[in-house]
């Protein structure tokens, strides 16, 4: 069995936008013929996209980086460079995504083939048939593409499973998951056995089917993080049906009831929510000489329980012997069918699809001073448009220092007590400052 990846870390980096072109006509017999230069193209976005066939991350243990590629410059006689095609990531269904730089989760990924642009690409910089006026008709400007957002990445794994088989290990999960499913768990006669989640597909005669999965044991304090216990809870979030199964052949009645209540109390400790699942309790390894009797002594226990809100209903099994195994999946069906599937985004307003919290706001500019005595300018907006100048035109410097002193960089300079002559730098250009 392979090993289950439910968290990893990447990195994504779109495509910058192609640059602009500087190209005037040449015809013949058109003497004056102004400005041709075509557009950039956009460059690539990174998309994740929802595979049913993927049930781990596993995929991504040795490919954490991914890059998407430019658009195509523009060229001469105004075309337009070729847009980049996106780089399309397949998913299982159950990823959510965080963006490690703030912290938000910026998408939930539930539903086959659902899609989430996690880095845009550029825009194309615009060629120099944008630029003409008739002051200037034949500029020398063009913008540069704009660069790809790069974004460092957590993705999650909840799995999706329509049941969840929860209880203290080695009760019987990962047999009865063999025997119902074609799942092939690792079995053995000690506890934590089942390391991972395992997934498997219940077909009914009827022609019924759902997802099961044997989840990971639970000690007490899973949900404060002892032991695999988060790990656990992260996966049981998303079953619509819980089977809690309790092992009546090997332990009496009361010790069965005392584990039955500690498991719930993790689950409500992690989250209130998950007791409002429908919950079927199932007697395992019934075919034992003592489990009768532990049986019939646990259900007069759970009756007289008054901190239930009800009795639960209490089936008996052996996955040995499969007695009683098909008419609990039979209950099981009826009891989903019943049940609402999962709601990423009435689950937790945090999760909701694609969410993205409000950012505040950064300033155009920042103004700071090396030990060399030189400025230093900085700040999304402002670096966004040097990167966006071709600095090769004299054109396109001009436009850029009239940018500048539109957003107040100078104003800002002379108050922080910039002298003619001082050097300014910008990222690695560096250039004089004139009054």
């Amino acid at each position: 069995m392979p090993t289950f990846v439910d968290q990893i870390k990447i990195e994504v980096h779109a495509g910058h936008g192609g640059n602009g072109m500087v190209a005037f006509r040449r015809e013949k017999y058109v003497p004056n013929g102004g400005p041709a230069g075509g557009d950039g193209g956009r460059g690539g976005s990174i998309i994740l996209k929802v595979d049913e066939g993927l049930r781990t991350l596993m995929d991504f243990r040795y490919h954490r980086i991914f890059k998407a590629k430019n658009g195509q410059n523009g060229m001469s006689k105004q075309m337009t460079g070729a847009a980049a095609d996106d780089t399309v990531i397949a998913v299982p269904q159950g990823t959510t995504v965080r963006d490690l730089d703030t912290g938000q989760i910026i998408g939930d990924l539930v539903e086959q083939g659902q899609e989430l642009v996690v880095a845009k690409g550029g825009r194309g910089g615009r060629g120099n048939i944008h630029f003409a006026s008739p002051k200037n008709p034949a500029p020398e400007i063009a913008e540069n593409g704009e660069p790809g957002e790069d974004h460092y990445l957590e993705l999650e794994l909840k799995m999706l499973a329509d049941v969840g088989l929860i209880g203290f290990p080695s009760v019987g999960k990962s047999t009865l998951l063999s025997v119902v499913t074609g799942a092939k768990p690792k079995i053995a006669a000690y506890e934590f056995t089942t390391l991972v989640p395992n997934l498997g597909m219940v077909m009914l005669p009827d022609g019924r089917d759902f997802a099961m999965a044997d989840m990971p044991g639970l000690i007490n304090g899973a949900s404060k993080g002892v032991g695999l216990g988060l790990q656990f809870l992260r996966h049981i979030e998303r079953t619509r049906v819980l089977l809690h199964l309790v092992d009546l052949g090997n332990q009496d009645a009361k010790l069965a009831l005392e584990k039955f209540h500690d498991i719930n109390k993790e689950l409500a400790s992690y989250d209130p929510e998950l007791l409002k699942r429908p919950q079927i309790v199932v007697a395992t390894k019934m075919d034992l000489p003592e489990a009768q009797e532990h049986l019939d002594e646990f259900k007069k226990l759970l009756e007289a329980d008054d901190t239930l809100p009800e009795t639960p209903q209490v089936f008996a099994i052996s996955a040995v012997t499969h007695a009683g195994v098909q008419e609990l999946m039979q209950t099981t069906a009826n009891l989903i069918e019943e049940t609402p599937a999962f709601d990423a985004n009435a689950h937790d307003e945090q999760e909701a699809v694609t969410y993205k919290a409000p950012q505040e706001a950064e300033p155009d500019f920042t103004i700071s001073r090396d030990d060399d005595g030189t400025w230093v300018l900085s700040g999304a907006k402002l670096e966004r448009l040097f990167v966006m100048t071709n600095l090769d035109h004299e054109d396109s410097q001009l436009r850029f220092a009239r940018q500048l002193r539109h957003m107040g960089v100078d104003d800002a300079l002379r108050e922080a007590g910039i002298q003619d002559g001082d050097l300014v730098r910008i990222e690695d250009f560096v250039f004089e400052f004139v009054q």
